[in-house]
């Protein structure tokens, strides 16, 4: 049995979905009852436990021979992460009753990095399972692709692709949900013992540049890179309603500073099969759908 947390978001539900194509026993640990019936139709058992439940977590696990660990994403959080430490104690607070099981955490890239940015969340929740004495695997997935969607409406209506990422040329490590909830699944299958590392990245690297030409064979129209001025970012993200605004600034300049990367620039880290251009492609002709309702 094969114990699946954050089931309902790509990463987790193309993880479940590997798994119950190869006919494999599936656990999904859900936070709402409401949403599962879909997966209840697919074959799963259902466990309802909140990520920071250590009790219900406990109780989701049990008994499973491999367990996915998808801590939920803070993208404001308080000074300290606190929101990040109560489902990281709680989580290593039912790792602890599990013994037998391999587990994969979804880390990120950066999680090794020098300085507090907002993926320090996921440095934390490493340091805490690596303690654990068990099987556990950190898959260090780049970039979203699928943060592209935010950038849809401006590419759309005004032919722009405004980017925090800078310079338009640097190509960065990106990768697709689907190829990260892939490799999951594949690591799961996978023996092993102590702790390890997995770098994930797409097949190529992939720069503002890039994004915006994909944009342009998407959309049917130019579409041209405007860099988003360093100075403005915290002014930006508050008033989209941040209000702690530092750490996201920090990662982003992480990535465009060279200190959020893998230690040798990707090269050995496992490579996805998605393109950008496919993940841009299928994410305009979604929101199309969608106006047109």
């Amino acid at each position: 049995m094969y114990a699946i947390t954050g089931i309902t978001g790509k990463v987790g539900g193309a993880l479940a979905r590997n798994l119950l194509a190869e006919k494999l026993p599936v656990r999904a640990v859900l936070r709402d009852e409401a949403k599962a019936a879909e997966w209840r139709a697919s074959g799963c058992q259902i466990a309802i436990a909140e990520m920071d439940d250590a009790a219900g977590l406990a109780a989701a696990f049990k008994d499973a021979e491999g367990v996915f660990i998808l801590p939920p994403s803070e993208f404001d959080p308080e000074p300290g992460f606190p929101e990040a430490r109560r489902v990281i104690d709680a989580v290593t607070e039912a790792l602890s009753e599990v013994r037998g099981a391999r587990i994969v955490c979804l880390s990120t890239i950066g999680a090794d990095a020098p300085h507090e940015n907002l993926l320090t969340q996921r440095t934390l929740m490493e340091e805490a399972l690596g303690g654990l004495g068990l099987a556990v695997t950190f898959l260090r997935p780049g970039w979203f692709m699928e943060n592209a969607q935010w950038d849809i409406p401006a590419a759309r209506d005004e032919g722009v692709l405004r980017s925090f990422l800078q310079p338009a040329d640097k190509p960065f490590p990106m990768i697709a949900t689907e190829d990260v909830g892939r490799t999951a699944a594949r690591l799961l299958r996978e023996d092993w013992s102590g702790t390890r590392v997995v770098e994930l990245e797409g097949p190529t690297r992939v720069s503002p540049n890039d994004m915006a030409r994909a944009f342009a064979a998407a959309l049917g129209h130019p579409v041209s890179v405007e860099i988003v001025p360093r100075e403005t970012w915290e002014g930006i993200f508050r008033v989209q309603g941040s209000r702690n605004p530092t750490p996201r600034v920090r990662m982003i300049d992480g990535f465009n500073e060279g200190w959020i990367d893998f230690a040798d620039q990707g090269r050995a880290a496992r490579k996805g099969t998605i393109t950008i251009e496919s993940v841009i492609a299928e994410l305009v002709k979604v929101s199309r759908g969608k106006t047109s309702v």
